[in-house]
C-alpha cells in the first residue's frame, strides 16, 4: 500500500500544479487523472491479490 500513498501524493501534485499554472491547467489536470486510474488499478490489483491468497488458504 505504500505504492498507493505514492501514487495518490503524485496525483495531488499534478492537482496543486494545475492551481498555480493557468496556462497548462488541462495539461495537469489530465497527469492528475492518469494518476488518480493509476491508484485505482494499484487498489483492483491488492484485492485481486487478497483474494488469491484467501481462495489458495482454503
Amino acid at each position: 500500500m505504500k505504492r498507493l500513498v505514492e501514487i495518490r501524493n503524485q496525483e495531488f501534485l499534478c492537482r496543486e500544479r494545475a492551481l498555480r499554472d493557468s496556462e497548462r491547467k488541462s495539461f495537469w489536470l489530465a497527469k492528475a487523472a492518469e494518476w488518480e486510474q493509476c491508484a485505482l488499478d494499484e487498489i483492483a490489483f491488492h484485492f485481486r491479490e487478497c483474494n488469491l491468497d484467501m481462495a489458495a488458504a482454503r
